[in-house]
């Protein structure tokens, strides 16, 4: 078994969900998936779906990517 893989029975999240989690709208979380930043999902019918470890892990990268965006910078 791949312990990469989520568990099956793991909670998963709507955009909804997610954006009221994250205080934002849900577009701009369409925005960011459509930009390639968003959170990897999956697809419920029509209704897209978010596993908690993912949304936790696209969190990570996002504030690392910021950190490193707004790291100081060294004096010449």
């Amino acid at each position: 078994m791949d312990t990469n893989m989520p568990s099956v029975t793991e909670p998963a999240m709507t955009i909804s969900e997610l954006a009221d989690l994250l205080s934002v709208h849900p577009q701009a979380l369409y925005d960011l998936r459509s930009q390639g930043r968003g959170p990897r999902g999956f697809r419920v019918g029509r209704q897209l779906r978010f596993r908690m470890s993912e949304i936790e892990a696209w969190l990570a990268r996002m504030e690392a990517a910021d950190a490193e965006r707004h790291a100081p910078r060294g004096r010449p």
